[in-house]
């Protein structure tokens, strides 16, 4: 499969997702976030307060990891992603336009004043057992 057809796939899985693991920091520290995947800019935005644990482990070191995965009870069914990127708090029109589109999503938020946070991925992998036993689809950020 294509790097461009693997993002389709994997797009379409984390559209219907909605919460990740957000590893990062030093020392590392994990925590789960709703998030709203941009398949334009190829990534995911999430709301969290710069005072929490992985809210200043991050602003500190914006390298991050993590996994965004369903509970199938069949091994057959397991579909799965784990990704790469650095995230940044957003600013101007590009908060605006990522926070109305989170609202949206999920619109308890509209009380949140928490900042917008975007992770821009680098890399992305997917295990789609559905596809095969072990199947992974893979995309990597083209160097700019």
């Amino acid at each position: 499969m294509s790097d461009s057809s693997s993002l389709d796939a994997i797009s379409r899985y984390l559209k219907k997702q909605h919460v990740l693991s957000l590893c990062g920091g030093n020392p590392v520290w994990c925590a789960s976030c709703f998030y709203v995947f941009d398949p334009e800019r190829v990534a995911f935005w999430l709301m969290t307060e710069k005072t929490t644990r992985h809210g200043q482990l991050i602003a500190n070191d914006p390298q991050v990891a993590g996994t965004i995965s369903g509970q199938p009870k069949s091994v057959m069914l397991i579909k799965g992603v784990q990704y790469a990127g650095r995230i940044v708090l957003l600013e101007g029109e590009e908060e605006a336009l990522a926070r109305q589109r989170y609202i949206r999503r999920f619109p308890v938020a509209a009380r949140a004043s928490a900042p917008i946070w975007e992770i821009r991925l680098h890399e992305l992998k997917m295990t789609d057992n559905a596809l095969g036993f072990g199947k992974k689809l893979s995309w990597v950020r083209e160097a700019r």
